[in-house]
């Protein structure tokens, strides 16, 4: 199903906007129209998604969403990569059924508690029906719990790797590091983690394809959202079941395993 944002026209004559500069004017609706935006106006943007989808380069992100920061207009969770739209629920009605529906399924799945509760503080300023956005704090409280668990265990195994260890598997297996690629690492196990990198290049050598079809992965990975190996498989079951219904339906179809995916490199 297409999604739309809706931007109206007064957007280009409000005081704020005629003071931005260019740059930040374009990257304000790039925030507001971005493939990952939410009804709700919270919504999970990695800073590598950023990159891909504008051309700035880490440096000018970084600038932008301090400022805008500072300008009152977003919140922004380095560790959860969620971004708060703040005046977004001021211009999105969210007075009908189906919208409050939709909006109840998303916060369910935010992970920084504080953009909900800011959420529902101007949901109450802006007179919204805020009884049909709550959600149950038992089930929510169980999901917390849960979730903690899972990052806990998560944490562990990540602790007893390294970018030492994500380097000596690329110098064993894909040739010396230079400057460029080391950095290249060290960014990739920042936007995910060393783990995720590992198996990337992991499946790449699986494939007998060099270093370009494991940075393919993980573009793929991150542009999906993926954070740990339950999120690599569950993908991997999804382009299973893809495969087999193409196969179902086109006998002739090429047959591929489950970890070999159509990137480019």
């Amino acid at each position: 199903m297409a999604k739309y944002r809706q931007v109206h026209v007064d957007f280009w004559q409000d005081g704020f906007v005629l003071d931005l500069t260019p740059e930040e004017k374009y990257f304000y609706i790039y925030l507001m129209t971005n493939s990952k935006t939410s009804q709700c106006g919270i919504y999970e943007l990695p800073k590598r998604i950023i990159e891909t989808e504008t051309g700035y380069n880490r440096e000018t992100i970084d600038k932008l969403l301090s400022r805008f920061i500072e300008y009152g207009k977003i919140r922004y969770d380095d560790k959860t990569k969620e971004i708060m739209l703040v005046n977004w629920i001021r211009y999105n009605a969210i007075k009908s059924s189906t919208v409050i529906s939709c909006m109840k399924k998303e916060l369910k799945s935010i992970k920084n508690k504080g953009f909900i509760r800011e959420l529902i503080t101007l949901c109450i300023r802006y007179g919204y029906p805020i009884s049909t956005l709550s959600i149950d704090q038992g089930e929510e409280e169980e999901q917390e719990e849960e979730r903690e668990q899972e990052e806990e265990q998560e944490k562990e195994q990540q602790e007893n790797m390294s970018i030492a260890d994500v380097s000596d598997f690329y110098q064993q297996n894909f040739g010396m590091i230079n400057p460029f690629m080391s950095e290249t690492l060290i960014t990739w196990v920042n936007d995910l983690n060393c783990e995720l990198v590992l198996e990337a290049m992991k499946r790449a050598l699986v494939q007998g394809k060099p270093w370009k079809y494991a940075n393919s992965i993980l573009k793929e990975w991150a542009k999906k959202g993926v954070r740990t190996i339950k999120d690599v498989q569950a993908l991997d079951e999804e382009f299973r079941r893809k495969r087999e219904g193409q196969a179902n339906s086109n006998s002739s179809n090429k047959t591929k395993s489950e970890s070999e995916y159509d990137y480019d490199f």
